[in-house]
């Protein structure tokens, strides 16, 4: 299987035990948080080695992280501890239908605080892959050159490139920059996977051909626009086709669903399926993503995926 790297924010998060406004509940469970820790997760599960690049505070959260990290068979060698910064949180409404409400504490964390010397003793020997989000560029200028340090490298290296941009506009100083700098990296990728709300917004086209055709107009190869409920659509060399979503018997919690999509299409990808396959694949996980509590607890095994996908 593949050995891919990623870099990100593994975050502290609260879930309410009950319903109700943030404010008003008492007790809370605590779970692991972060888009590239659901990706790194789900990667694992199908047997494929993932590296976890990151900075947490040198507190209990970041500790435990760590720790989680490990036990789920990810990679935490280039993880470093900062005492002098926290480990970002997050709290989570709990809801019985929607999107609940999240509160975030990570500006000034640890994470925002990695710079290009984090990679300084970066080996890329034997990576095939990285998966990269929008989410780092916006958390510090630091983190930002970082990001683009890693997919120079990445790209001299001959390593392929997914880029899922995970827009979080409360985390920059404004939308144009957002914008600006989300489109100038997903440029640099070889496969940029939009949702089509963010598409919208990133190419201020409305069709999902006019999203596609602008990121291939700027160089990538494959796009692939996640439509929630109704699938997916892709263009990649000369090739377009939509891919239908899965049924979904109830709706849980639709955090993560995008990770889980991005598991599938990557993994598909650096298996050898069709692209057809992968796309399935993406939108067989983000279903199952949606049907489960937490973040990452619908992220299936290979059996339990291959026993979804045919029924």
């Amino acid at each position: 299987m593949s050995k891919i790297l990623t870099i990100g924010e593994p975050m502290a998060l609260f879930v309410a035990d009950q319903e109700g406004d943030l404010k008003d509940v008492e007790h809370f469970s605590r779970f692991v948080a972060g888009a590239e820790v659901n990706f790194s997760i789900g990667m694992v599960r199908l047997k494929h080695a993932v590296t976890y690049i990151s900075k947490l505070g040198d507190d209990p959260f970041g500790k435990q992280i760590e720790e989680f990290l490990q036990k789920n068979g990810i990679d935490t060698s280039y993880i470093t501890h900062d005492a002098q910064y926290f480990t970002g949180m997050q709290w989570k409404q709990k809801v019985t239908s929607g999107d609940p409400h999240v509160f975030s504490l990570r500006r000034n964390s640890a994470a925002s605080h990695m710079d290009v010397s984090t990679i300084a003793k970066l080996n890329w020997d034997g990576f095939d892959h990285i998966h990269l989000t929008g989410i780092p560029p916006a958390l510090s200028a630091g983190c930002r050159q970082l990001v683009y340090e890693l997919i120079k490298q990445a790209r001299g290296k001959g390593v392929s490139i997914s880029y899922d941009p995970n827009l979080r506009p409360g985390l920059w100083a404004d939308q144009k920059e957002m914008i600006q700098v989300v489109n100038d990296l997903a440029c640099l990728a070889d496969i940029v996977i939009p949702g089509i709300s963010e598409g919208k917004l990133l190419t201020g086209k409305e069709g999902v051909q006019e999203i596609a055709n602008a990121y291939h107009a700027a160089g990538v190869k494959t796009v692939v626009i996640k439509l929630g409920a109704e699938g997916a659509y892709t263009s990649s060399e000369g090739q377009q086709f939509y891919t239908p979503g899965f049924p979904v018997t109830k709706v849980v919690d639709t955090v993560g669903a995008g990770d889980g999509f991005a598991v599938g299409l990557v993994s598909g990808i650096l298996e050898g399926l069709s692209l057809q396959e992968a796309v399935r694949r993406g939108t067989a996980i983000g279903a199952l993503a949606v049907m489960s509590p937490g973040d990452n607890d619908g992220l299936p095994d290979r059996d339990s995926l291959a026993a979804f996908i045919r029924v």
